[in-house]
């Protein structure tokens, strides 16, 4: 993409509202737009890193088993009324339409994907089975102050699965707990995020968090020092010992929680009705978990956690562009590579804007693409370009046929 084309720009100034590190950069950089108090829009820069994070997260998913689906934001009162959270949850936004009727805003989705699942759900047969959605929630928060990490409005994936037996469940529960580890590995973030144990509620005696650490998390865990496996702090009031591994020493950090899952048991399927017939002809309630990732909420602490005194560094499975191509005076020859570039199938920014060599450099830290390459007449006198990598201080000089390489 042409830099010029962009109908956004980078800013100079702080944004004066924002206290949260990753919406100041963001902003600056182009990539969101604050709307209102825990409200963004995505603009394109925002919008490619969202799809890339979507998609390491989808195709993990669905080698779980999982089947994409996309149910609706609106949902009737009368469902949460059933599971009796339509007075009990203080998040939930309720609107009222001109004709009276009222409506909730999804924060969540168990109400809407249990009796949907209902409708296919009769005999042993149908299970085990897990559908999955990335869906805008809407949580009443009233701590709105940490940019993308805690908003009104924001992107989730939520996975939901059914199960006839316990063993069965036990069995998908772990295979989500590798591949959440997993997932956050691949998006950049996995040497710094801890399995956590945390509360199970009512229903079982743990659920598990997955917590990144970082000085702008409002989240304190305390990980094992042999295990590396983390306790949060509900947990190590009641416990002194690691659930994992028994050893009770550990180190204190702040952190930020991105992922989650529990074990809901029949929490949802009970007061919808549903079950199914076992081998023997007997209606049994169907077992649930839940598994959800927050996709800004990643993008935000991917900002947070690896950013400089220069702006964004993107981990390069993420980025929304591979190279950020600079033009320094040499136009002809950087529209040559950059057109060569797309032919072999690499993501380009190319900054052909005609405008100052330094804002041009400053923009290139401040946006993070992986890569910088800059086609100067110096480049060219000594043979090629200069490639310099982001999370690098220097610079080299290759030829442009390794570049392409």
């Amino acid at each position: 993409m042409r830099q010029s084309n962009l109908f956004t720009k980078t800013r100079r100034e702080i944004p004066k509202d924002e206290v949260a590190k990753n919406a100041k950069l963001l902003i600056q950089a182009g990539f969101i737009n604050k709307e209102m108090a825990g409200v963004y829009s995505f603009l394109p820069l925002g919008l490619l890193v969202l799809r890339k994070i979507e998609n390491i997260i989808r195709i993990a998913i669905d080698n779980l088993g999982g089947q994409e689906l996309l149910m609706s934001s609106l949902h009737p009162k009368e469902n949460w009324e059933k599971t009796n959270r339509w007075n009990t949850l203080d998040i939930l936004y309720k609107i009222t339409d001109s004709l009276g009727k009222e409506s909730a805003l999804a924060p969540t989705h168990e109400e809407l994907v249990v009796p949907l699942v209902k409708q296919f759900v009769s005999s042993y047969r149908d299970l085990p089975l897990s559908v999955y959605h990335f869906q805008n929630k809407f949580r009443m928060e009233a701590r709105a102050k940490s940019g993308i990490l805690r908003g009104r409005e924001f992107l989730m994936k939520d996975l939901y699965s059914f199960h006839s037996d316990e063993a069965d469940f036990k069995e998908f529960y772990e295979k989500v707990k590798k591949t959440y580890l997993e997932i956050f590995d691949k998006i950049g973030l996995g040497h710094l995020t801890h399995l956590t144990f945390a509360s199970g509620g009512t229903f079982s005696k743990f659920s598990h968090e997955f917590q990144t650490i970082s000085e702008a998390g409002e989240d304190l865990i305390y990980i094992c020092k042999k295990c590396g496996v983390a306790i949060n702090s509900e947990i190590i009031e009641r416990q002194k010992v690691c659930p994992e591994c028994g050893k009770k020493e550990f180190r204190q950090e702040k952190s930020t929680e991105v992922g989650n899952i529990f074990d809901l048991k029949t929490k949802f399927s009970k007061p919808f009705g549903l079950d199914y017939k076992d081998k023997q002809g007997k209606r049994q309630e169907v077992l649930m978990g839940c598994y959800g990732i927050g996709i800004g909420r990643v993008m935000g602490t991917v900002v947070e956690v690896l950013s400089d005194d220069k702006g964004i560094v993107w981990p390069e499975s993420i980025a929304p562009f591979q190279i950020h191509l600079l033009s320094l005076s040499q136009d002809k020859k950087a529209e040559e590579i950059y057109n060569k570039l797309k032919e072999l199938g690499k993501e380009v920014l190319y900054d052909d804007r005609d405008i100052k060599i330094g804002e041009k450099l400053m923009d290139a830290d401040l946006i993070g693409i992986p890569y910088r390459v800059i086609v100067s007449e110096k480049s060219l006198r000594e043979g090629g370009v200069e490639l310099k990598k982001r999370t690098e201080e220097k610079a080299e000089i290759i030829q442009i046929t390794e570049l392409y390489k």
